[in-house]
């Protein structure tokens, strides 16, 4: 892999991971671009305890602009885009409209490919390793900012998931806190540790779905399983079997092993629903262990986390989706209409060729 780091016209940096070692990046962005202008803030919810980012500069992002306009695209002529070169392999570049930004954290874009008219699913074993490449790059410069607590690698995919680019991409949110749902684990993997005289709970759960009929797939170094409480109609951990706290942790084994496994899941997941259905939307997430902020969970330690990835979608089956409605927005109480045993089942039956 070789990393080239440049500037877009408003001062932004943006990044090329390229196959090729000789691969020279040398294009300017030649767009008129005034320095970027963002009005993110961190507020605390008193009852909750919870953040919410206020972020009202993002009401005027870039909203579903036609193929031959999207700013994901390499530059071609006189149609200048996000990416100055004419062509590239992975790019992240600071996002133009932030949700976090300065000393509330910092928002990046990953585009997996120049190729407007594909998905990760299609993409080969090669580029869907120098992704996870430009992840565990991207967490570990990350990881060093002052303001930055964790750091969250993500793919939302499909209109129904709210994307609004419909080029291959993901994002990178560095969050200057412990997100909600990840000090939810760590309060349930302090408390385990302390009621089993040490036990891990990551390690707990892995060995239990091993025994149990959810498993989708293994190999060598990866698990993936829908979880006995599966929260979404189809959703599916995927695990190293060894433990590790964050994408920088991962063996040389395991990240060779990564894309076939990853790419067979997305796979899988397109064919849920059967031949003819659009594709399936879904958000893929992985979750890493805190760079801070341990303090407030007791005896627990990064090594105590297990880094994996959750893919999930929202569509519960043929033209129906799942929507958060009274229970689950209200109350955070999730209904599942579909039984994490026959999720597991059906995406075995829809094992690629």
């Amino acid at each position: 892999m070789k990393k080239t780091s440049t500037r877009l016209a408003d001062g932004r940096e943006l990044i090329y991971y390229d196959l090729g070692d000789d691969t020279v990046r040398d294009a300017v962005d030649r767009r008129p671009l005034d320095a970027t202008v963002t009005t993110s803030e961190i507020r605390r919810d008193p009852l909750l305890g919870d953040a919410v980012a206020v972020a009202s500069h993002r009401q005027g992002r870039t909203y579903h602009p036609p193929a031959d306009e999207c700013p994901l695209c390499p530059s071609a002529g006189e149609r200048l885009s996000e990416i100055p070169d004419s062509s590239y392999d992975v790019v992240v570049f600071e996002n133009r409209f932030p949700s976090l930004a300065g000393d509330s954290g910092r928002c990046e874009v990953v585009c997996f490919t120049s190729d407007h008219h594909t998905s990760f699913a299609r993409l080969d074993e090669r580029q869907a390793r120098l992704v996870l490449d430009a992840w565990t790059d991207r967490t570990a410069e990350l990881s060093h900012l002052p303001s930055v607590e964790q750091v969250f690698c993500f793919e939302n995919r499909g209109a129904e998931i709210g994307v609004t680019l419909q080029h291959p991409h993901g994002q990178i949110y560095a969050y200057p806190f412990t997100t909600p749902r990840t000090s939810l684990m760590l309060r349930q993997v302090a408390a385990h540790k302390e009621a089993t005289g040490g036990e891990n709970l990551f390690d707990a759960v892995l060995e239990r779905e091993l025994a149990a009929e959810r498993i989708v797939l293994t190999s060598e170094h990866w698990v993936a399983f829908v979880p006995y409480a599966a929260h979404w109609p189809y959703e599916v951990h995927l695990y190293p079997r060894r433990r590790v706290p964050d994408l920088l942790g991962l063996e040389e084994a395991a990240r060779a092993e990564f894309p076939r496994v990853y790419l067979e899941l997305l796979r899988r997941f397109d064919r849920i629903f059967g031949e003819g259905e659009p594709p399936t939307p879904y958000i893929a997430a992985w979750h890493q262990a805190p760079f801070g902020g341990l303090e407030e969970f007791d005896g627990v330690t990064r090594d105590d986390f297990a880094l994996h990835l959750e893919l999930f979608t929202i569509r519960r089956t043929s033209g129906k989706l799942k929507f958060l409605a009274g229970s689950e927005s209200g109350m955070n109480v999730f209904i599942n209409d579909v039984p994490p045993e026959r999720a597991a089942e059906r995406l075995r039956e829809v094992a690629s060729s």
